[in-house]
């Protein structure tokens, strides 16, 4: 509890001893005063628990804001006194009014402090400091030992060596040039379990180093990093605010003055009537209960609690890994009925493996070993999946006279055996022998291996799904039908049709649209959002240069934030720092939930003030009821709304 909160609880227990006190006395007749006496006993507590109410409500009226809760409060309060005084001493309710008001400010503003704190905690990701290393720029090779120099991380240039010891925060994004330690990525990207990194590893900045020493070099500056995203997003969410937010604000502003002038009728139109009518107007009942309307009708739920709500949605998204760049993006996305996926890099990992050896004459293992030692220097991916493939590292005494044949393959003497590797036209350059119609086959790329002049068997070649890509379907699968579900899937991809065809197809995907340049993908994603059912979303998820057309026109455009180009992380609405496609059904869920929450409270809210509005009008309800209504609900609505920064669970 803060200094100021702690002041505000002390006045409010003051003034409730005291009230309390002078209630007791006068019920049991031992303060038989004059009204005047009665009224400056009561007049102290009230003061105690309220004078900074009254100061407000002033300097609204000064500035000609008259409708906001500490004027309608004064109000209400002030003519409590004014009863009390024509009651003959009753005064005891417009102080107890005030001490309870007070409190349930009290408990409202340590709600939403709550709620922040938790926000800012889960985002506490930001280091205070870089070891960067300023000496021995060869220990990588030498094994020496670095000289570290604490900087502050926007101090540091990309491509430094960064140091990171056990215990702290990785500063900046950036790869493992040494050392190998466990990382807690719990923080970024919601996963529990800490996972292992190596050297070529890629780590984003906001992980906590686990182990042992571990050094980096950044691949990028401190502000790209994910650690200075996550925060800048997560700050600036309230700039794009959501239509329930604009609708809030548009409501308060017609609501509050129509029940005032309700209050005003409430006070007038009853007595005069029973004038007309030559009854008694009872002119202190009808102004209580326009005073108790007054207090009743404050919309401070709706104003605090809505907003809340998308705020602490986006800070639970974050803490997930999933960068939200505005509460109108967590609206949309809740809307959403179509999700368009690209291919590489969003469904598959963008790397190619070996998924079947065929051999011809020759065990399969021996192709595969004269293949990956043939690749030895090769950088192109087909001949780094061969090595992967091959499951040790080739050794290079076994290999001579390698050479590359552009746009075909390579050759090589491997063990003092001539092995061809490549594509069918590097076999029929060469003149091999009589070579097998070879086709390509469930989407793969067919690598030909000639050993000696002769055809020796073939590789064949696929991109590896991603190991969530089929999970991140069935979820968003298992919503369809529903009226706020996803219903359609589809795939945009420049890759060839057969290839494009066989992810569709292992994945369950309804449409796909291959061999597409980045022109075709915008009208492709056209024709797409033609058939979005009216009120619904389209959503599409890439990670290359060539989506960031097809992102800013998609109702919401998903980037890959590990991986991504900048051109797409840019274009995105929707930022996935850890590139996992199921984080894309998590963020519909994520949104769907606050958007669940921010419709509870506004229900909650408006129906809890109508029937209270009505009880009090009826004279059912008086100020106590109106209290509940007024701060109670505030508090109910702000603690429904904390909900929303928990992350999802997809189970």
């Amino acid at each position: 509890m803060e200094k100021e909160q702690k002041i505000i609880l002390i006045r409010i227990i003051v003034a409730a001893v005291m009230t309390g006190t002078l209630m007791a006395l006068r019920a049991l007749g031992l303060l038989d005063l004059p009204v005047y006496a009665l009224f400056l006993l009561n007049v102290v507590p009230y003061l105690i628990a309220g004078y900074d109410v009254l100061l407000e409500a002033a300097e609204g009226i000064v500035h000609g804001e008259l409708l906001d809760e500490c004027f309608l409060m004064a109000v209400a309060t002030l003519g409590a006194l004014a009863l009390g005084w024509i009651s003959g001493g009753d005064f005891y309710e417009a102080a107890a009014v005030m001490v309870f008001y007070q409190l349930g400010e009290l408990f409202q503003d340590m709600a939403v402090e709550r709620s922040r704190d938790n926000i800012t905690r889960l985002m506490d990701l930001r280091p205070e400091y870089a070891n960067l290393c300023t000496a021995a720029p060869d220990f990588l090779s030498t094994g020496t030992d670095p000289v570290l120099k604490k900087v502050e991380p926007g101090e540091v240039p990309c491509g430094s060596i960064i140091a990171v010891k056990p215990g702290e925060k990785i500063p900046i994004d950036g790869v493992v040039v040494r050392g190998e330690s466990g990382i807690d990525t719990a923080a970024l990207t919601g996963e529990s379990v800490p996972r292992t990194v190596r050297p070529g590893d890629e780590l984003l900045s906001g992980c906590v180093n686990l182990n042992s020493d571990i050094y980096l070099r950044t691949t990028r500056e401190f502000g790209q990093s994910a650690v200075s995203r996550i925060l800048d997003l997560v700050e600036n969410s309230g700039e794009r605010k959501a239509r329930s937010e604009n609708f809030i604000t548009r409501f308060a502003r017609i609501y509050t003055p129509v029940v005032c002038a309700c209050a005003v009728l409430l006070a007038l139109l009853p007595p005069l009537l029973a004038l007309l009518a030559k009854g008694d107007p009872r002119w202190s009942l009808w102004l209580y209960r326009a005073l108790a309307f007054l207090v009743a009708s404050c919309p401070c739920a709706l104003v605090v609690s809505v907003p809340l709500a998308f705020y602490a949605g986006v800070g639970g998204a974050g803490r997930s890994g999933i960068l939200v760049k505005g509460s109108c993006f967590l609206e949309a996305l809740a809307r959403t009925d179509t999700v368009v996926f690209d291919k590489t890099g969003t469904l598959t990992r963008g790397n190619f493996e070996v998924v079947r050896v065929e051999a011809a004459g020759i065990p399969e293992a021996e192709l595969l070993e004269l293949a990956a030692h043939a690749e030895l220097d090769s950088p192109h991916p087909i001949g780094q999946s061969l090595i992967r493939a091959y499951g040790r590292e080739p050794d290079p005494s076994r290999v001579d006279n390698a050479v590359n044949i552009s746009g075909k393959g390579v050759t090589a003497n491997v063990d003092g055996r001539r092995v061809a590797v490549g594509n069918a036209s590097l076999l029929s350059f060469l003149n091999t022998g009589s070579v097998p119609v070879l086709k390509n086959e469930e989407g793969c790329t067919v690598i030909c291996v000639a050993v000696d002049g002769a055809y020796a068997g073939r590789i064949l070649i696929s991109d590896e799904l991603k190991p969530t890509a089929r999970k991140a379907l069935e979820l968003l699968r298992q919503s369809a039908g529903s009226g706020a579900g996803v219903n359609r899937t589809a795939m945009l991809t420049g890759d060839r049709k057969d290839v494009a065809e066989r992810v569709a197809g292992e994945l369950g995907i309804d449409k796909v649209y291959s061999e597409l340049l980045p022109e075709d993908k915008v009208s492709r994603l056209e024709e797409l959002l033609a058939d979005v059912p009216e009120g619904r979303k389209l959503a599409f998820a890439g990670d290359g240069i060539n989506d960031a057309p097809v992102l800013v026109r998609a109702d919401v455009g998903i980037a890959m934030g590990g991986i991504g180009s900048d051109a797409a992380i840019e274009a995105a609405d929707v930022v996935l720092m850890d590139d996992d496609p199921v984080k894309i059904p998590a963020a519909i869920k994520t949104a769907r939930r606050s958007m669940r929450i921010v419709y509870e409270n506004i229900a909650f809210s408006i129906g809890v003030k109508l029937l209270t509005l009505a009880l009090v009008a009826a004279g059912i309800g008086g100020m106590w009821l109106a209290v509940f209504a007024d701060v109670g609900v505030m508090v109910l609505s702000v603690l429904n709304a904390v909900r929303a920064l928990h992350p999802v669970s997809l189970r």
